[in-house]
């Protein structure tokens, strides 16, 4: 869930807490891309303009050779080739990101840690549908096709080769500058955009607004008349899955409705948007409401929430939800 901005309405990939990255005011639309793919199993410095140095997962550092000019084609080297599955069109990843241009850093996930968090804690990383760019350039989102689970992938080139002409100038790139992305992949799964929680549904406790999940479609969800608004965080399991645990740090894989309680009005749905989709959860990437009450549920599962202003968008006074009381029913169809 992406934070709403500027009055447009809400989608599922900007319903989200606090902000966006630097990467998503790049957002670039379609482009061709031919990759010079190739591997050597090291750093891949022996073809890149650019060293990586560093083990696949902490930090990378880079060291770009002298006086090298990036090419105009997006180039892409395997620094290390990991051990897990195969990444396809389609499958949900998380990864991790480092994102330079002229040697200025401007995105770095391993740097990205919410308010209060301990050394150990997991960090703020992105969970995307391979094809889908979602914020990030195609050339770099399907670099990772054909890579494998625990891969570090390096993509470099001008800026325009990278992110098209769709740069944007307040940031202070010209499209004739060096760029270079690091990609870790760091997990992957793949999921039917079709999944639901399957299994007898509960009713609905006292005083909670009533669900109709018909299946391949958004849940119909009626609010009680005449029932105020709670002001703390109500959660309900409607449907109790058998999957794994989701922590803290996880992409949750879900099928969601959310609707507003002062008036029943539906805002979003992931059915509207091409089904299942995904969001870390547990690191300050969602709204605090989806935080509290997801992390620990388990994948199958049928939550229904009622999250108050506090816990979803009252921080946010430009968002059009900030003033409003949210009700979700969301299935928890898989983890990344």
């Amino acid at each position: 869930m992406l934070q709403s901005r500027g009055g447009r309405p809400p989608h599922p990939r900007t319903l989200a807490k606090a902000g966006r990255r630097v990467a998503a005011a790049l957002v670039v639309p379609a482009l061709l891309f031919t990759a010079a793919c190739g591997s050597d199993g090291s750093d891949g410095s022996s073809e890149a303009l650019t060293k990586v140095s560093g083990k696949v997962g902490e930090e990378p550092k880079l060291t770009v050779a002298e006086d090298a000019e990036a090419p105009d084609e997006a180039a892409v080297r395997t620094v290390a080739e990991g051990k897990g599955d195969k990444l396809d069109e389609g499958d949900f990843v998380r990864m991790d990101i480092l994102m330079t241009s002229n040697g200025q850093e401007l995105v770095n996930t391993w740097k990205q840690r919410p308010e209060g968090a301990s050394e150990g804690d997991a960090h703020r990383q992105e969970v995307l549908r391979l094809g889908e760019g979602q914020g990030l350039p195609e050339p770099v989102t399907r670099s990772l096709i054909g890579e494998r689970v625990g891969s570090r992938v390096l993509i470099e080139g001008t800026a325009e080769a990278i992110m098209g002409d769709s740069i944007n100038p307040q940031l202070g790139i010209d499209g004739a500058d060096g760029m270079v992305w690091v990609i870790d992949a760091v997990a992957s799964a793949r999921t039917d955009a079709e999944a639901e929680a399957e299994g007898e549904q509960a009713a609905t406790g006292e005083g909670m607004p009533e669900v109709e999940a018909d299946g391949q479609k958004a849940a119909t969800i009626t609010v009680p008349k005449g029932v105020k608004a709670p002001g703390e965080l109500e959660q309900q399991v409607l449907i109790e899955g058998d999957g794994p645990e989701v922590e803290a740090g996880d992409g949750l894989i879900a099928q969601y409705t959310g609707v507003k309680w002062e008036d029943g009005e539906k805002f979003d749905s992931s059915w509207d948007h091409g089904g299942a989709t995904a969001f870390q959860i547990g690191t300050g990437k969602v709204v605090k409401g989806w935080d509290e009450a997801l992390v620990g549920r388990k994948v199958g599962d049928r939550v229904l929430l009622v999250i108050p202003p506090k816990l979803a968008y009252a921080d946010n006074p430009q968002s059009e939800l900030a003033e409003n009381t949210l009700v979700f029913v969301v299935d928890i169809v898989g983890k990344v």
